[in-house]
């Protein structure tokens, strides 16, 4: 029988900001906790800074967490992130120190969710930590440190500052790439695309680890029960996400009245929030009833958009094996996404969705109506999807990260046995 671990787990994101890396580190957190780790979250702290309903939202968080013995957490102070007012960034280390943290917690392992964003990368020092999380506390004391790749950072830096100043900063990314994450024992990714890409820009000791699951109970073709519009029988292609300019959601605008031109009674309903939000209504009633921003959603009602939907529609070229392709997939729903890192791990061309060409709404579209004008080809997608993503459920990923990090605290002490004989 393994001897439980002493984890200690930093992320930049978690309940109430909603975002694919709150969900899944909540449910990393909780997985632990049930196989009777002892783990210690230090996650973002909500203040009167961010707007209300940000704090008022009804996501598993803290409470679902917090009747089990081994769980503590510690919430670092926070400001807005400069380019979007909803989500956070941790204030300098001369607030608050993660050293301090550690040493009162002694843990046996650090994971760093999302390092880069913790450090400030994402807007390039502008904001953030100001230095990477734990390494100081790790070289202190021999302790073994994780990085987890949740984002594409390159893809995010461009999309947030601008094609003019990204070409600018362009030549020191593989600099910063690979001081960023030599600063770790290893770095994670879930997408072997990602990784070979990060790998290419000096990206050290990175392999895959697919730690980013769905939970296939929870996603499930059965939850059409829920149905959020049960006497609605059009045919429904479904967004989920943050409405904001790198989830490229403007496409789908374009995308629509072509395959309304084809299907002239199909219903569009973009889920979620974001600075986008005005814009994306403005635009969306020039279409009238075909199009619902419907906003964010949660709990059963969110599984039955999912399982309701028949298409699950998906724009963006900067998703790493994407949270919300999976849950439609587990939910039994085809996915149309466009080709970007990771997309290709999810979606088989033909068998479980298509593939469409980046920023291409006419193919986009098509790959769509393929799939609307021919009821056997749905069929058949929608049993594979489920199928197919079985191999990600939460507990089988969870299974092989929880390996992993058995792994690095075996080699570490093995390191430090051999350094104290000599």
């Amino acid at each position: 029988m393994k001897t439980p671990l002493r984890i200690a787990i930093f992320t930049g994101l978690y309940a109430p900001f909603l975002t694919g890396v709150s969900v899944a580190v909540h449910q990393r957190v909780r997985w632990l906790l049930q196989q009777g780790h002892e783990v210690f979250l230090i996650h973002p702290q909500i203040n009167d800074q961010y707007p209300k309903n940000v704090g008022n939202r009804p996501m598993p968080g803290l409470s679902e967490l917090q009747p089990f013995p081994n769980f503590s957490h510690y919430a670092f102070p926070t400001q807005p992130l400069i380019f979007y007012k909803s989500l956070p960034q941790p204030l300098n280390y001369r607030h608050w120190s993660d050293t301090e943290l550690l040493e009162k917690f002694q843990p046996d392992i650090v994971v760093v969710e999302e390092a880069a964003q913790m450090r400030g990368i994402y807007s390039l020092f502008l904001q953030g930590y100001g230095r990477p999380i734990a390494v100081e506390y790790a070289k202190k004391t021999g302790t073994p440190t994780i990085s987890l790749f949740h984002t594409d950072i390159v893809a995010y830096i461009r999309y947030y500052l601008g094609n003019q100043f990204f070409s600018l900063i362009r030549p020191i990314i593989p600099t910063l790439v690979k001081q960023f994450s030599e600063a770790y024992d290893a770095s994670f990714f879930s997408s072997r695309e990602q990784l070979a890409k990060y790998k290419e820009m000096k990206c050290q000791r990175s392999e895959y680890v697919p730690y980013q699951g769905v939970d296939c109970q929870k996603f499930n073709p059965a939850n059409i029960g829920y149905n959020p519009i049960p006497n609605d029988h059009r045919p429904t292609l479904l967004f989920v996400g943050r409405i904001t300019p790198e989830k490229n959601i403007t496409q789908l605008l374009d995308s629509y009245p072509i395959i309304a031109a084809k299907i002239p009674n199909v219903h569009l309903v973009i889920i979620g929030s974001g600075p986008m939000d005005e814009e994306l209504r403005r635009r969306a009633k020039k279409f009238e009833s075909g199009i619902t921003v419907w906003g964010e959603s949660h709990g059963k009602e969110l599984l039955g958009w999912f399982a309701r939907a028949d298409v699950f529609v998906n724009p963006s070229i900067t998703e790493n094996f994407c949270t919300t392709n999976n849950e439609a997939l587990a939910s039994g729903t085809p996915v149309v996404a466009a080709l970007a890192p990771s997309t290709a791990e999810q979606v088989l061309p033909g068998r479980n969705g298509f593939l469409a060409e980046p920023n291409n709404p006419t193919d986009f579209a098509l790959k769509v109506i393929e799939i609307l004008e021919n009821p056997d080809l749905k069929a058949e997608m929608s049993h594979q999807a489920r199928l197919m993503i079985l191999e990600f459920d939460w507990s089988t990923c969870m299974e092989k990260f929880e390996k992993k990090l058995y792994d690095l605290v075996h080699t570490k002490k093995l390191v430090q046995q051999r350094k104290s004989k000599k």
